[in-house]
Order: structure tokens, then C-alpha cells, then sequence
């Protein structure tokens, strides 16, 4: 028998220093999203800075289709709900556009201003603005600590209003952290300020999915084995609570990389996604 425990809880959830060439990020995104926002601005395709709340982060940025939209795509960005904005990521709504789909992408209040309940509230606020704004089906993805606020939002406590909750189609949690109890191991907990409360009330794998919901975990091959078996804990959990439930690893791909796909209008990421 093989066992296993982890002894350095820090370096388990370490993405950078254990990824060859990590400097390279977040920069290597920042040119390619001002880039795609530059586009789409000039075709009149972007609506930049939308509120949804009064807080200072409280904005979104929605890229359109150049047809009437088939549905929307929120995505949540991540960065252990501590770090960077919307601005990052912009260039990976290309996939979805691509597909005929706007794309929400909002930006939210960081911990220690806020706790992650209070981010999960505001993503349901930004959710239930921007779809009040397309009409269709909705998909939620999310990259990290984004992957577990998408997954948050199909549990049976999602902040959606119910109509808002029924038009979610799919939830693809991308390299998501579902279970929030091992982060409070970490250092980053003292920006952070998870206790065991809010654990049980904000890790989706110890939530009852909403009836219906689908979910698909996705995972690069590459990651933190931490990663790899978060993504596959709530596909399973969630599978044994009646949700439709699969988890994917999608090799040579590690925890910066892992998001790519989605900038792909033919890559299976943007396809899993925008199915319905």
C-alpha cells in the first residue's frame, strides 16, 4: 500500500514554483486580452466597465457576438480570491464569441476587503446583471478560485434568483478549488480569514448541487496533485448527489496553461463548455 500525506500544505497549492518558467505569467496574458478588447471596441463589440454593485470592483465586461447572441458565457477569473481583476483574461471569451456567444467577464471585491462570502454574493449579483442583459441559455466557467465560484453558483444555496438559476445550462470549474478546508492550512489563509464556518458554507463539494445541474471539472495533467484531486472530488461528490457530473484531465497542461483553450473557438474546452 502507497500512502500519502501532505506535509507542506503551502507548497501542495504553489502553482508558480512548481511550474518551469512561471515568470512568464501573469504578464504573457495581459497583451493578448488588451488586444482583444482593443478589437472588439472598435467593431463595437465591447461594453467595457459595467456595474453591478457599488464597490470600486463591482464591474464587468461583456464581448459580443457579431450576430444576435445564442446565449451567454460568464467567466470568473481567479487568483486564490486574493488577486488580479477582469482585465487579464479578456482574450479568452475569443472562443465563445467565436461561437456566437457574448461573454461576461466580471471583476469583484479581493480578500482581506472582503471574505469569500461576500465574493460569492457578488458574482451572483454580476451573473444576474449580465443576464439580464442577453437572453438564452446561461454556461459559468471559471479558472481556480473562479472554478469554485461558477460551481458555487449551481449548489441548492446559490445567491441566483431562481429564474436566473434556470437557465444555467452547464458549469465548467477549471482547475477549482471545491473544498475550501485544506486552504486553511495554508499561509495565504491569513489574507484570506477561511474558518470552519464558511468552509462548510462555501466549498461546493460539501453543497447539494441544485437539481439539474451539470458540471463538468477540468484539469491540465500537469498540475499540483492537489488540483487533480479536487477537480475529480467534486465530479464524483456531486455525481453521487444526482448532478450530471464528469471530470476531465486535459494532458501537457499545467495551472497556468490549463485556461487556454478557451481563447479557441475549435478547442474542446470552448466545445465542452458551449454545449448544451
Amino acid at each position: 500500500m502507497l500512502e500519502h500525506r501532505i506535509a507542506d500544505w503551502d507548497d501542495a497549492y504553489a502553482n508558480g514554483a512548481n511550474i518551469a518558467g512561471s515568470d512568464r505569467w501573469p504578464a504573457a496574458w495581459v497583451e493578448p486580452a488588451q488586444a482583444f478588447r482593443d478589437a472588439l471596441s472598435a467593431e463595437g463589440r465591447a461594453r467595457l466597465d459595467i456595474a453591478y454593485g457599488d464597490g470600486r470592483r463591482n464591474r464587468f465586461d461583456l464581448f459580443l457576438p457579431r450576430a444576435t447572441p445564442r446565449g451567454l458565457v460568464v467567466f470568473i477569473h481567479g487568483g486564490y480570491w486574493k488577486a488580479f481583476d477582469k482585465s487579464f483574461w479578456s482574450h479568452l471569451a475569443n472562443g465563445a464569441v467565436g461561437n456566437g456567444f457574448a461573454v461576461a467577464m466580471p471583476s469583484y471585491t479581493l480578500c482581506p476587503e472582503t471574505r469569500i462570502a461576500g465574493i460569492v454574493a457578488e458574482i451572483g449579483a454580476a451573473i444576474s446583471k449580465a443576464a439580464g442583459m442577453v437572453e438564452g441559455p446561461l454556461m459559468l466557467t471559471g479558472h481556480s478560485a473562479g472554478g469554485h465560484l461558477a460551481s458555487r453558483m449551481v449548489t441548492t444555496t446559490t445567491p441566483l434568483a431562481a429564474a436566473v438559476a434556470r437557465r444555467v445550462r452547464h458549469v465548467v470549474s477549471i482547475s477549482g478549488v471545491h473544498d475550501l478546508r485544506p486552504i486553511m492550512r495554508t499561509e495565504m489563509n491569513a489574507t484570506l480569514a477561511i474558518d470552519e464556518r464558511e468552509a462548510q458554507a462555501e466549498s461546493p463539494a460539501l453543497l447539494r448541487p441544485m437539481d439539474g445541474a451539470r458540471v463538468t471539472c477540468w484539469v491540465g495533467g500537469g498540475e499540483r496533485s492537489e488540483f487533480l484531486r479536487q477537480n475529480a472530488l467534486l465530479a464524483n461528490i456531486w455525481t453521487g448527489l444526482g448532478a450530471a457530473a464528469s471530470a476531465v484531465v486535459e494532458p501537457d497542461r499545467h495551472h497556468f496553461s490549463i485556461v487556454d483553450g478557451l481563447a479557441d473557438p475549435t478547442h474542446p474546452l470552448t466545445r465542452t463548455l458551449i454545449s448544451e
